[in-house]
């Protein structure tokens, strides 16, 4: 639905440069090719921030569920770490050998 809002404002942005300003030719196609570049690096972007979000989603649902999780070459589960959520960080728990490690969970593989 967001996409289709954004181009309805990009279909009304590339009317009103058609149709209500005194650009030349060559200055449209340069603002143009600025909009459509900034578009696209916004919806690169979001594509990239939505699949680290799945990845980290993935990883914390598998750590919940009780099962290990690889991170930086440690076997990270629920014996040996807690899950901080807010920061998405494995803690290492006060009577494991890891006590006081700190494992950002974007740092962990599938």
């Amino acid at each position: 639905m967001g996409y289709i809002f954004g181009l309805v404002i990009v279909a009304i942005f590339f009317a009103v440069l058609h149709y209500y300003t005194e650009l030349s030719k060559s200055q449209k196609i340069g603002v143009t090719a600025i909009v459509t570049a900034v578009i696209m690096f916004a919806v690169a972007f979001n594509s990239y921030s939505d699949a680290q979000n799945q990845k980290l989603l993935a990883i914390t649902t598998k750590f919940q569920q009780n099962k290990t999780v690889k991170c930086e070459g440690i076997d990270v589960n629920s014996t040996n770490f807690t899950l901080s959520v807010g920061t998405f960080t494995f803690i290492g728990k006060k009577e494991s050998p890891y006590y006081g490690r700190m494992i950002n969970a974007s740092a962990c593989e599938e």
